[in-house]
């Protein structure tokens, strides 16, 4: 009985992070995949301190949130995000963000070429991308500094991502 109360206290905790999230039943099912935290495409940041910068799961998520909807409204790349399941992309960007800032998560997304296969993704478009992520983290209020090392192991997966 003590063990189940600790853990729902745990649970409840909202300074951990939490479980890897489920599909909820709003997700579109996708091929079958090998789950596995290498699919994020970037090893961890070392000790809490990036998580602290980005203010834990509840500024990862405002940032996520954010940046999926400046990228639905955006004029110029709104449209590569017409057909996506947007309630997965938040989900699995939520996660990847939380394992590359060493918040305690697991991805569970596809990785990151398959993910974009014939999403028709070029240059422009990830620059214009990177520009909405740069926004929604300085309106979260994250460092520069901070910012600047996320792009940075963000980066090499534009070789996955980009496609044209």
């Amino acid at each position: 009985m003590f063990a189940i109360l600790a853990f729902a206290a745990l649970a409840a905790d909202p300074a951990l992070p939490a479980l890897p999230a489920l599909p909820s039943a709003a997700e579109d099912p996708v091929k079958p995949y090998v789950q596995s935290n290498t699919n994020a495409g970037a090893i961890p940041f070392a000790g809490k301190g990036m998580w602290h910068a980005f203010h834990g799961k509840a500024g990862v998520n405002r940032i996520v949130d954010d940046l999926v909807d400046r990228n639905v409204k955006d004029p110029t790349i709104g449209e590569i995000f017409a057909g996506i399941d947007l309630v997965r992309l938040r989900r699995v960007l939520k996660e990847q963000f939380c394992y590359i800032l060493n918040g305690g998560c697991t991805y569970t997304g596809r990785p990151m070429k398959t993910a974009h296969t014939d999403m028709g993704v070029q240059m422009k478009d990830m620059n214009v991308l990177v520009g909405n992520l740069q926004k929604a983290m300085t309106d979260e209020h994250v460092s520069f500094f901070a910012q600047n090392r996320l792009l940075a192991k963000l980066a090499p997966m534009r070789r996955d991502i980009v496609t044209r």
